[in-house]
């Protein structure tokens, strides 16, 4: 592996942790002016403008073949609409935040499950360990401080908003599962492209049939907008994408337990959120849990065939 290529790797998991950490910044920010499916259909156009000038800047190549097509279509649906779609759909009807992202949190485990059922990949005892650890750590993050009475927690709670829930979970977990199965070998800048095309239909449907589509244009939705398209649905999901096309599904998942922590953290900052000892102790089984998973001996990830 060239030198180069090496150093990418190394760093580009930091630099996706930190801007999709901030997606829930920006939702917040954002979501007091605009009704969810509007504001998911809005970021999808103003990201395929963006990424379509930057494809003709780069003359960036594109699929070949309509099976090609048709499998960005599936996969961009499940990883940006289902996923996206689930969890506004679920916090919209009145399911706390942090019980949403402890069910979402699931994905690294329903990875690692869905990657044993149907390759012939076998994780040590130390990679499932370090799954499970990461799991508690991420709820103890979420729930630390937040919820602290059993009306919190089962407030909100019912089976629209679980199957919302669920609904954005399965989309994750298939999602980058279809995506390193049947997408690798497709151009990460048009492959985006694709992508959010195929979302953008979706959401604007489901704004139009389901929402008023009004939009407050104040200073804080523009920031908010503009820093969901270029930090995270440009930069985040192309960085994404290239670490399931060069790694292991299990390793990519496991990222996404030190997500919560780092977003707990930044919350504190913008938000004046308190961390109690629960949340801290959290975050530091997150980190562990993450570090058993990467730290593991690599698995053979090629059996993942198209």
């Amino acid at each position: 592996m060239k030198p180069a290529k090496k150093l990418w790797l190394t760093i580009i998991p930091g630099i996706f942790v930190f801007l999709w950490s901030t997606g829930f910044i920006g939702a917040k920010f954002g979501l007091p002016y605009v009704e969810p499916f509007t504001f998911l259909f809005l970021r999808m156009v103003v990201t395929l403008v963006v990424l379509g000038v930057i494809i003709q800047m780069t003359r960036a190549g594109w699929p070949g073949d309509k099976n090609s097509i048709l499998h960005l279509s599936i996969s961009g649906i499940l990883v940006h609409g289902a996923f996206l779609g689930g969890v506004f759909s679920a916090i919209k009807a009145g399911m706390p935040a942090g019980i949403s992202a402890i069910i979402v949190g699931l994905q690294p485990i329903v990875t690692m499950a869905l990657t044993v059922l149907l390759t012939k990949v076998v994780f040590s005892r130390r990679q499932v360990f370090g799954m499970i650890l990461g799991f508690i750590g991420i709820s103890g993050v979420l729930l630390g401080g937040r919820l602290t009475t059993e009306a919190d927690l089962i407030s909100g709670v019912n089976l629209q908003t679980v199957s919302y829930a669920v609904t954005a979970l399965l989309g994750i977990s298939l999602g980058t599962f279809y995506q390193k199965k049947y997408c690798s070998h497709t151009p990460l800048l048009s492959g985006a492209f694709i992508q959010y095309t195929a979302t953008a239909v979706i959401m604007g449907g489901l704004a139009y049939s389901l929402e008023t589509m009004e939009v407050s244009l104040t200073n804080e939705f523009i920031f908010a907008l503009l820093w969901l398209v270029f930090g995270l649905s440009i930069t985040a999901i192309l960085l994404l994408l290239f670490m399931i096309k060069e790694g292991e599904i299990s390793r990519v998942a496991s990222l996404f337990y030190l997500v919560p922590p780092l977003t707990a953290i930044e919350t504190f900052f913008f938000f004046d959120e308190r961390l109690n000892i629960i949340a801290l102790v959290g975050i530091g089984l997150s980190v562990l849990g993450v570090y058993l998973v990467l730290a593991a001996p690599k698995t053979a990830s090629k059996t993942i065939q198209a």
